[in-house]
């Protein structure tokens, strides 16, 4: 079955499985869409920065354009499979890649939202934007009732980012970082539905 949704989006649920073939949303400032081989050298020079790499789990460091193609394979694997919605974000303004933010499906059946911004383009509310965009997807179109997400202890700025959205303190872990090469103190988060709505009411 197919169902016809804003932004340009096609999605497609089969035995369960969600499979999004074209998708893009907008905010006021910015265009999430696919994100596309020919944003990979940029998308390799802005997360290969340590204060960017550093706050990733799952991103070695350094970063190089072989790893940011093998990405591009894998999250199109798991677009295709609906398992995976991640998007470019991109100013409106200049179309500038400025980093990407995404939705994964985790064990248990749970999507999480992960995103992260080029440090050239910090402090200018860009993250909160798009992940609330991104957020409103997941409730709206992927039918979610909560979704998870996690900041590093040292990472106060995108606790900052997630508070804004709605999500509340959901315990911590100790998670494998990557870059850093061993494991960072995580605080886990909740976003309900609910408290998503009341967030955007009073934005």
């Amino acid at each position: 079955m197919v169902r016809h949704l804003p932004f340009f989006l096609s999605l497609a649920a089969t035995e369960g499985t969600r499979v999004m073939s074209c998708f893009r949303l907008e905010t006021d400032r910015l265009l999430l869409r696919p994100i596309e081989r020919g944003d990979l050298p940029t998308l390799t020079s802005l997360i290969s920065d340590w204060d960017v790499a550093k706050n990733l789990s799952r991103v070695p460091h350094p970063y190089e354009l072989s790893m940011a193609e093998e990405y591009f394979d894998r999250q199109s694997e798991g677009l295709a499979r609906g398992v995976d919605f991640n998007f470019g974000i991109t100013r409106k303004t200049d179309s500038a890649y400025m980093g990407t933010c995404g939705l994964h499906l985790r064990d248990g059946g749970r999507f999480e939202i992960g995103y992260w911004i080029g440090k050239p383009y910090w402090g200018q509310g860009f993250a909160t934007e798009a992940a609330r965009k991104v957020a409103g997807f997941a409730f709206h179109h992927l039918k979610v009732e909560e979704l998870d997400a996690g900041y590093f202890h040292d990472n106060a700025a995108s606790g900052h980012v997630l508070e804004k959205i709605g999500f509340e303190p959901n315990g911590a872990t100790q998670l494998d970082c990557l870059s850093r090469g061993h494991k960072v103190y995580c605080h886990r988060v909740v976003l309900r539905r609910e408290n998503f709505a009341q967030k955007k009411a009073a934005a």
